[in-house]
């Protein structure tokens, strides 16, 4: 099996589908989102196809699409559907594989199953993105026991945001945990800003290793 990266949060809204998207360019990678919640707009998966630079062959379609902005079991419980947690496995391909979940980890999926424990089914490598600002170090710190709870292997934190080296010094002691980088609020964000400030801010080595 090739590399394959969850791209998980702390919450939702705080980037991670922005460094999803540099991290799936910067490998030349696939990208696969199994949820997408709220279809108005530009969605996740085409956020990632213009910002990664990503074709078509390397984007994989979404399991489910869900109309409604909620949390997946609520969206499909609007939309009149129900999710099977049990169904969702990680496309085949040679290519590296970048998954990003919906939300934080302990978003419902339906009423039996949290996104946390579809990761814990698939064993895949994961890496946590939090933003910098206050409140950081808490729910860091909790997502971290989440996913060591349930035994997910954790490649490290991917820090989203303005430099706040206590809070990253914090997050690292208390987590005894790898900070991977950090990449910065962008203006503009472009192909090009987030792949100059990704190559600036990360190494692709802890990333290649999810591959051995």
């Amino acid at each position: 099996m090739g590399i394959r990266i969850v791209v998980t949060g702390t919450d939702t809204g705080i980037g991670k589908t922005v460094f999803a998207a540099a991290l799936a360019g910067s490998l030349s990678g696939a990208y696969w989102k199994p949820v997408q919640a709220g279809l108005e707009g530009e969605t996740d998966t085409e956020v990632v196809r213009r910002l990664g630079g990503l074709t078509d062959e390397r984007i994989y379609p979404e399991a489910w699409r869900l109309r409604t902005p909620a949390s997946p079991h609520l969206a499909a419980e609007i939309d009149g559907v129900a999710i099977d947690a049990t169904a969702l496995s990680p496309p085949e391909t040679t290519l590296p594989l970048v998954i990003e979940g919906a939300g934080g980890l302990l978003v419902p999926l339906n009423r039996a199953t949290l996104l946390a424990d579809v990761f814990a089914r698939w064993q895949i490598p994961t890496v946590l993105c939090a933003r910098t600002s206050l409140g950081t170090i808490n729910h860091t710190l909790l997502s971290i026991e989440a996913l060591r709870y349930r035994s997910i292997p954790i490649l490290g934190v991917a820090l989203l945001g303005d430099a706040h080296a206590e809070n990253e010094r914090a997050i690292a002691e208390f987590g005894r945990i790898r900070i991977l980088g950090r990449l910065p609020r962008l203006a503009p964000l472009t192909p090009a800003t987030l792949k100059s400030a990704f190559t600036a801010a990360f190494a692709l080595a802890p990333f290649l290793a999810a591959g051995a």
